[in-house]
């Protein structure tokens, strides 16, 4: 005898409908975006506490600088890509309503001679007013992004922010702040690198330099090079050399209070790459401290794989691969000058900080510990 079927079998069941989130109030919203050599990235954030909540973001490679190196100026095609992505961000500020906003553009910008007439063809086909941004700028707004990951015990701090057209280095001194105020005193330096008759214990920037070379313009400088291990070393070796103006310490730094702060995409890529990461993970990634051995390791394996092995590595992905060697020469290079065994990995720059700046100044966000 078959089994009686029971009673509503078959019916489908009244499906449980979570409540929508109420959209985030237009005058709570700041937008920060960021336009590289090689990036166009964009934040929508709202402040929470002594930090943001992000609404909605973008992401692109759209590779501005391409043929910088040789030519001087932006080509027609890499504008053409440009001009779309920031298209595509010009919707999502719309979509948003946001009013409180800051659009910058760095090295790329800087160096090509028709840099204004590009920013008037972004401003007649999008809307979007860009501003470009003078080097101390970029490197001010990359260490206010980083102060959540600065240790109460570091005294001595170093924040690299390595861009696809310039690198960034900046070197504070934090033993004058007592330990729970030293990532609020990173915080401060929104103001400007020397800030006046504050009531503040400061942190002081001892020196700072910006580097015309990051991982696109390195690249470029020795395309020519087609052994893969010569090239490398060249690359590291070239911009090791262009540091020399920067020495703070440079006799007398031990690795006790000593902190590294590196942002970029490729600090973030070697970080995946040392964790095992096939699918990348921003939380895993965010704050991760890795020894100079350990980077190094990472190094040494991408140049055993070769340029085929890393474009078919899913841990560098194929936006990273053809730029990771440049970005490990001038990672390299910089521990060459300073080992550590604590370089903090930051998945944040300059966006996080133009959104920083803008809510620090103001006075939407707690002065609370980070």
């Amino acid at each position: 005898m078959a089994p009686k079927r029971p009673k509503g079998a078959g019916a489908f069941p009244k499906p449980v409908e979570s409540p929508a989130p109420n959209p985030p109030d237009p005058a709570d919203l700041y937008a920060a975006l960021d336009l590289g050599t090689n990036s166009c990235r964009m934040l929508i954030a709202q402040p929470k506490g002594s930090q943001f909540h992000v609404v909605d973001s973008f992401s692109k490679s759209v590779q501005l600088g391409a043929g910088l190196e040789s030519t001087g100026r932006l080509g027609r095609a890499s504008m053409g890509r440009t001009v779309q992505a920031l298209r595509i961000c010009q919707q999502k500020l719309k979509r948003h309503k946001v009013k409180r906003m800051r659009l910058v553009a760095t090295e790329a910008c800087r160096r090509a001679t028709n840099a204004q007439d590009f920013i008037k063809k972004v401003h007649r086909e999008t809307g979007l007013q860009l501003e470009i941004i003078q080097p101390e700028e970029e490197a001010r707004l990359a260490v206010i992004s980083c102060a959540p990951l600065v240790s109460t015990r570091t005294e001595q701090l170093l924040v690299v922010d390595i861009g696809g057209g310039s690198t960034e280095l900046v070197w504070i001194d934090l033993s004058a702040v007592p330990w729970r105020d030293r990532p609020r005193a990173i915080m401060r330096l929104h103001a400007g690198f020397h800030p006046q008759h504050s009531p503040f214990p400061a942190a002081k920037v001892v020196d700072w330099i910006s580097v015309p070379l990051g991982v696109a313009t390195l690249r470029d400088q020795f395309d020519d090079v087609k052994d893969d291990a010569a090239r490398f070393a060249l690359m590291s070796w070239f911009f090791e050399e262009n540091l020399a103006e920067f020495t703070p310490y440079a006799n007398e730094q031990t690795r006790e209070g000593f902190q590294i702060v590196g942002t970029s995409g490729t600090v973030t890529t070697v970080a995946a790459s040392h964790l095992g990461l096939k699918r990348y993970d921003r939380t895993k990634v965010d704050g991760l401290r890795m020894t100079s051995d350990q980077i190094d390791k990472v190094i040494r394996g991408y140049l055993d794989l070769g340029p085929a092995g890393r474009r078919n590595d899913p841990r560098i992905g194929q936006d990273r691969h053809a730029l990771i060697m440049s970005g490990a020469a001038i990672l390299q290079a910089l521990l060459r000058c300073w080992p550590t065994d604590r370089l903090s990995v930051a998945d944040r720059g300059l966006r996080e900080g133009l959104l920083y700046a803008q809510m620090s100044a103001d006075g939407v966000l707690e002065d609370g510990p980070f």
